[in-house]
């Protein structure tokens, strides 16, 4: 074998460990007969709105609101996505539809 197939295997195998021990860790950690502690089960509450809040200031950090279109593809379906979610409670229709939305905007009317 030659370096560059040694190079390619261990990556392999670092990603194949990597993804078991993702996979598995948190069952060895919490079994089942066993009372989740209140760190985690807090962190599972706020994390999700978290990361939510996070993914919008990083999609929306390029936007000049001074400069043609002003942003208006990327402020008409954040209010499509909020609408949605209101009205049908979920976010994968939520999401899908907008992101739809954005990329029609964006190709075909600004």
């Amino acid at each position: 074998m030659n370096q560059e197939m040694i190079q390619y295997l261990f990556l392999v195998v670092s990603m194949i460990a990597a993804t078991i021990i993702t996979r598995f860790l948190p069952f060895l950690l919490f079994p089942a007969g066993k009372e989740t502690p209140r760190y985690i089960t807090y962190l599972g509450k706020t994390l999700p709105y978290a990361t939510i809040g996070l993914l919008v200031v990083y999609c929306l950090k390029g936007v000049s609101f001074f400069v043609y279109p002003h942003g208006l593809s990327e402020v008409i379906s954040i209010v499509l996505i909020v609408f949605l979610h209101l009205l049908k409670g979920n976010s994968l229709l939520s999401i899908g539809a907008g992101t739809a939305c954005y990329m029609i905007l964006t190709q075909f009317v600004f």
